[in-house]
């Protein structure tokens, strides 16, 4: 069965991607699809024991146009959305002035949210007083200003949430719009992840755990998903918003989509705050339920957008459970060693370009991975198909795009050919 012939199949008519590869939908799948990583010094990290980012491009004056002066009272991580937003809109053939506002939901995740607002303006509180303190402070810090303003943007009047998942916030967004469209709440969803939160304190918390990336010296090696020299990932910044429709009004309107999100599973390991469980048992059943709600086995998957956050514990765990639960072999991308981790975007940001790779049967190479370096290479119990060097020509027809979250959470998209 496929999954356009599935009931729980959505359809995924437009896409909206502002990411360290590029601005817009087209320029960041080109970016990735080079697999050259985008990471480099940092002149705002300065000083942290970790100086390098991936940063998204400087925009133009009408890329970033947000419009009056809402943009003043937007965090950066909301205007991301905002902007990601209308392009997925636009993309999808669709027209806020005429439609019913009240059949169209939004769900847009985020990690972070607003923490570089509440450091710069916990600064200037520590330095001049309460008076220095933005009265926009509160807007631009909280996780749901995101969903809202999209909301407001757009005209759109049904259900508006916010999904708080870390690390898989993005993913989990587009599986809570995916069920507001089957239960029927909304005829047009309008869901993904953006982020924003590259700060000096909040760098500084992740390298002083451990988790980012030490290679000071040569930024533009250190994120290396699945290498076996691998040390931790590259923090980010971007954004990703999907259109979901349901495939009987898409196809009315004369659209086929991108792709179908056909499955969705999300469960949760309880195991440690940061630390995936050992096993990967939980992360195994979001997988199998994904399957299962497609209506497909373990062998109809043909290729896998990994999490692949390049931190050596994550991805040994990640490959084990490629390896055991498709064996098979499906190809194995990894789209954090050209973009960086974008924490909370990175779920939606993934599922796009997973949707991007169906559309022109292109999987990209994983960046900082040479054939065989893999520190998941044949003969280990973690043996899995990474795609390296150049761009893999292969028609897609069911792919997941794997999600992991501090906290245990795991969500699982599946998408195939529509």
């Amino acid at each position: 069965m496929t999954g356009s012939a599935h009931p729980r199949a959505v359809a995924v008519t437009g896409l909206g991607l502002i990411t360290p590869a590029g601005i817009g939908r087209e320029d960041t799948w080109a970016g990735v699809l080079r697999g050259r990583s985008t990471a480099d010094t940092d002149p705002e990290l300065k000083d942290c024991p970790v100086d390098f980012s991936c940063r998204i491009p400087a925009m133009t004056a009408e890329q970033g146009r947000i419009g009056g002066r809402k943009a003043w009272r937007m965090g950066r991580f909301t205007q991301l959305a905002v902007l990601a937003a209308r392009e997925a809109v636009a993309d999808a053939g669709l027209d806020p002035a005429s439609w019913d506002g009240a059949r169209v939901a939004v769900v847009i995740g985020s990690g972070l949210a607003g923490a570089a607002h509440l450091e710069t303006q916990t600064l200037r509180h520590h330095q001049g007083g309460p008076e220095l303190v933005s009265p926009s402070l509160i807007p631009m810090l909280i996780p749901n200003m995101a969903a809202g303003e999209v909301s407001a943007d757009l005209g759109a009047h049904g259900p508006s949430l916010a999904t708080e998942t870390a690390c898989s916030s993005g993913a989990t967004a587009l599986a809570v719009a995916r069920d507001l469209l089957l239960s029927g709440a909304c005829d047009i969803a309008i869901a993904g992840g953006s982020e924003a939160a590259v700060t000096p304190v909040v760098t500084t918390g992740f390298a002083r755990m451990g988790a980012l990336s030490g290679r000071v010296d040569r930024p533009d090696l250190a994120s290396r998903p699945f290498a076996a020299d691998r040390d931790g990932f590259v923090i980010a910044e971007g954004a990703a918003v999907l259109v979901l429709e349901r495939p009987a009004d898409a196809a009315a309107r004369g659209r086929r989509g991108y792709a179908h999100l056909a499955g969705a599973g999300l469960t949760s390991d309880a195991h440690h705050p940061t630390a995936p469980s050992p096993g990967g048992e939980h992360a195994e059943a979001a997988l199998r339920a994904a399957l299962a709600e497609a209506g497909l086995s373990p062998a109809d998957v043909d290729h896998v957008n990994a999490h692949g956050t390049s931190t050596p514990l994550n991805d040994r765990t990640e490959a084990a459970l490629i390896a055991r639960v498709l064996p098979h072999g499906p190809s194995v991308t990894a789209p954090k060693g050209v973009l960086g981790h974008t924490l909370g975007a990175a779920g939606a940001v993934e599922a796009a370009l997973t949707a991007l790779a169906i559309r022109d049967s292109r999987v990209p190479p994983i960046a900082n991975l040479a054939a065989g370096g893999s520190g998941c290479a044949s003969g280990s119990p973690y043996a899995i198909d990474c795609v390296t060097g150049a761009v893999r020509e292969q028609r897609v027809s069911a792919a997941v795009s794997n999600s992991f979250g501090f906290g245990g959470h795991n969500v699982v998209l599946l998408l195939t050919a529509p």
